[in-house]
């Protein structure tokens, strides 16, 4: 059942399935991975319909969902589906994933050459 008034940002995340636990959700946002609005979110900063979360979990891509429901216990995949919008931007192409600077594990720290080569292919430049 949909709650009514304001939930905590990292129980709701746990609760609409965006984090496996209420616990990583809370190391997400002591991070500072977690933005509402914008602006940085606290665990236990309320959430409110219409509210924009942006967050990025452990390597994954980068996730923008807008709240629709309120939640503070666990719910169903389809229940919790409902309980937003999901406008985060598309991954990129295979091709571009494939080159995106992977090292070979034990290969040491990168050079100055290779950092170089990393930030370009990223497009940082």
């Amino acid at each position: 059942m949909a709650e009514t008034g304001v939930a905590r940002v990292d129980s709701w995340m746990w609760a609409v399935r965006l984090v496996k636990t209420r616990s990583a959700a809370t190391a997400l946002c002591r991070a500072g991975h977690v933005r509402i609005n914008g602006e940085r979110a606290k665990p236990a900063q309320h959430l409110k319909a219409g509210d924009e979360v942006q967050f990025r979990s452990e390597g994954g891509p980068p996730r923008v969902v807008v709240v629709r429901a309120l939640y503070v216990k666990r719910v169903g995949a389809p229940l919790a589906i409902a309980a937003y919008d999901d406008n985060s931007p598309p991954p990129p192409p295979k091709e571009e994933r494939l080159f995106l600077g992977v090292r070979d594990r034990g290969a040491g720290r990168p050079t100055k050459r290779d950092r170089r080569e990393i930030e370009k292919l990223l497009g940082r430049e």
